[in-house]
């Protein structure tokens, strides 16, 4: 005769639910977490391969700043007003491959909330020299192409032999994309002027939905067209 016995413990459909549950909600974060870091993990892959990197050592700076403001864009460039001389306030800019039509560019301005901004302007599209105009990103799931917060989301996917048009006035100006790199905040030499021809910058930040670093897309006009 067996001394013991032994039982199998019955589980009850209370545990069993539990259970379920807290696997799922498991999964469900997992998947979470992976769709909020992805664009930033695929980004920072994609950008060592098919985009040229700025070998300049910069020590990070974790203080979290106003984005917004296109003044804090370069922090260590001494942002001085050069629109005394431009009379022109705003013009359109647009973007075929991203479906970017007619996106308002102000001229010196500081909200990127509101618009597109020509930072620290000189010169002005058509004319020689380098146009800077910045523009916000943020993670491509919140993307939309009418809030200005993010716009420029989809900048990284512009390739060399891509067009930007600049609508200026009755005249549209036609650059053509030749450089893209990726730089710190602390390389102001991205902005220097070349008066050799007429150039547009477009920066933006990334990786998307960061403020780590600067994206520069560097375009050069290729083409004039009259309005009637």
């Amino acid at each position: 005769m067996a001394l013991y016995a032994y039982k199998k413990k019955r589980i009850s459909k209370s545990s069993i639910v539990i259970n379920k549950i807290s696997r799922i909600s498991i999964i469900l974060g997992l998947i979470l977490m992976f769709w909020a870091f992805y664009p930033v993990i695929s980004f920072e892959i994609y950008s060592k391969f098919f985009i040229k990197q700025s070998k300049q050592k910069i020590s990070k700076d974790s203080k979290q700043v106003d984005l917004t403001k296109a003044s804090f864009w370069f922090p260590d460039l001494e942002v001085k007003q050069a629109t005394q001389n431009i009379n022109v306030k705003e013009y359109s800019l647009s973007l075929p491959k991203l479906n970017i039509e007619n996106a308002m560019v102000k001229v010196g301005a500081d909200d990127l909330t509101k618009s597109l901004i020509q930072f620290v302007p000189t010169s002005l599209p058509g004319e020689n020299g380098n146009v800077v105009i910045l523009g916000h990103s943020t993670l491509p799931q919140l993307y939309d192409i009418k809030d200005y917060k993010t716009i420029f989301t989809y900048l990284p996917s512009l390739k060399e032999g891509d067009k930007i048009e600049v609508k200026l006035g009755d005249q549209v100006f036609e650059y053509e994309v030749f450089d893209m790199i990726v730089v710190k905040p602390s390389e102001v030499s991205v902005l220097k002027q070349d008066f050799s021809n007429s150039y547009l910058t477009l920066i933006t930040c990334v990786p998307p939905g960061t403020y780590w670093n600067r994206l520069i897309v560097k375009a050069k006009i290729v083409d004039t067209l009259e309005l009637f």
